[in-house]
């Protein structure tokens, strides 16, 4: 992403994994408890679960006991407020929410007709990771009626909007706090060091690695803002020093830096990602190879416990699955 600076009772995972029977007999598992369980899982609890569904709180409960039942594994962990879904729920749900949302897509247009238009998923977050990897991802969809409004910006100034209802999904940099938002992990990135070959040169090989930051006097830093929010981190996580130069360019925009440094306009910190066929190319050379690199993990939010269209459930699932590639 790269811009740096629900209702049960509080059993544990172990606790509940412990209450969980040995499954029943094999069999056809129930679409009801599939579709409740999707609900509990999108919207972090049996309340907002049931808010979706029109249901009570205790059906959506004895539904999911009754899954967790007939799968012998415990789904979720009861937190005091909401739950948290077990490494099997995630799996089940990345398995089941394509069919079902399919299933939905065409309830959907029985109910209300083949001709009713279908209403446009909002999606926000920087506008880097937006064009470089989600797009493409989402591109397809349109072909599938899914209709896209996308909105750059940063997490800071786009997830009050996600709680005030003018964005259905904001790719975040990190996990929202509250009960209003469900987040899942999406992405995490690896930042890395680098310059065109001609200053890497003038810097020798490994001499960051020997020297540090002192190997790196009188280049121009680049960055996407003036307090160097990312090449601060990385002085701090790698170099344990605080960064005290002063930006030579700066871009609102990481693609804008990625072009002035292939340019040869100095170093900069980038997204692995956002770089990667400048660095296998030779367009970029990284300057140190960090055991322990800074990493950032992205996150894809949503608001908890509201109604949604198979639209956007399509684009939120198919995030997540794709995701799992980069």
């Amino acid at each position: 992403m790269s811009h740096e600076d629900s209702n049960g009772s509080p059993n544990t995972a172990a606790t509940a994994a412990a209450s969980i029977p040995e499954p029943v007999a094999r069999g056809p598992l129930d679409l009801t408890l599939l579709r409740t369980f999707l609900a509990v899982h999108r919207a972090g609890s049996f309340t907002g679960a049931a808010r979706v569904l029109g249901l009570s709180q205790p059906t959506v409960t004895t539904q999911i006991r009754a899954l967790e039942h007939r799968l012998g594994r415990a789904l979720f962990e009861r937190l005091p407020r909401g739950v948290a879904a077990t490494p099997i729920a995630d799996d089940l749900a990345i398995r089941v929410a394509e069919p079902l949302d399919a299933l939905a897509e065409v309830a959907e247009r029985d109910r209300f007709g083949a001709d009713t238009p279908a209403e446009p998923v909002h999606l926000a977050g920087p506008a880097e990771v937006l064009c470089v990897r989600v797009l493409p991802v989402l591109a397809p969809l349109v072909e599938r009626g899914v209709l896209l409004r996308i909105t750059t910006g940063l997490t800071d100034d786009l997830l009050p909007g996600l709680r005030a209802g003018r964005y259905d999904l904001v790719l975040s940099t990190g996990r929202p706090r509250g009960r209003a938002l469900v987040a899942v992990p999406l992405m995490d990135e690896e930042f890395v060091l680098v310059a065109a070959p001609r200053w890497a040169e003038r810097i020798g090989p490994d001499r960051v690695a020997a020297e540090g930051p002192a190997a790196l006097r009188g280049v121009p830093l680049v960055s996407y803002a003036e307090d160097l929010p990312i090449a601060r981190r990385y002085w701090r996580h790698v170099f344990g020093t605080r960064l005290t130069e002063r930006a030579a360019i700066t871009v609102p925009d990481l693609r804008g830096v990625l072009t002035a440094v292939v340019a040869g306009a100095g170093l900069t910190v980038l997204p692995r990602y956002l770089c990667a066929a400048e660095l296998a190319s030779g367009a970029l050379v990284p300057l140190l190879t960090p055991e322990d690199p800074p990493i950032n993990t992205g996150f894809l939010v949503r608001r908890a416990g509201t109604a949604d269209h198979p639209h956007l459930t399509l684009v939120h699932d198919h995030l997540v699955r794709a995701a799992r590639t980069w």
